[in-house]
């Protein structure tokens, strides 16, 4: 058995047709929606259900998190969004016109992150903004989650649709 070939098939680059792929997808956008702007969610649970001193660590937690999301985006927010939009183009260009499998992979699940990204420091700047506390903020953070559900939810449908559409025309094509 050739060792080499062993390798490339274990590290298969047409991610459509990749486990492992779909895999860190699933994480992926499970783990998005369960670190609500860095804050777990079953910690916004716990402070409804209990009140009190998990209310305040709810408090304590947004707070801090609120504060250093802002701080990011006001002190390196322009350079994030120029280096990111650089790479999101790069990454269409390979992957659409050049057809590159990889590419299409990491952009499909870089896009929406990305657009994760922008709603969790538009809603950081909100909570400030309003002075969320209590329901309020569990409110704020509740809709966030579920606005990032819809998205992981459209993306997992349209890669999922994307990556059988690549499979069908790769298992079509001769020889």
């Amino acid at each position: 058995m050739d060792f080499t070939k062993l390798i490339f098939d274990l590290i298969d680059l047409r991610s459509f047709s990749n486990l492992w792929y779909w895999i860190a997808l699933a994480v992926t956008w499970s783990s998005a929606s369960h670190w609500v702007l860095g804050i777990p969610y079953d910690m916004v649970m716990r402070a409804r259900r209990l009140g009190g001193q998990a209310e305040a660590d709810l408090q304590d937690i947004a707070r801090i998190n609120i504060s250093r999301i802002l701080y990011i985006g006001r002190e390196a927010g322009m350079i994030l969004v120029t280096i990111g939009a650089f790479f999101l183009t790069a990454l269409a260009i390979l992957g659409f016109w050049y057809h590159v499998e990889f590419c299409q992979a990491v952009f499909l699940l870089a896009l929406p992150l990305s657009i994760v990204g922008l709603l969790s420091l538009s809603t950081a700047a909100r909570i400030e903004a309003e002075g969320d506390t209590g329901e309020a903020l569990r409110r704020r953070l509740a809709i966030h989650r579920l606005t990032v559900q819809v998205i992981g939810m459209i993306s997992i449908f349209v890669t999922a649709f994307w990556g059988m559409l690549q499979n069908f025309s790769v298992s079509i094509l001769p020889g």
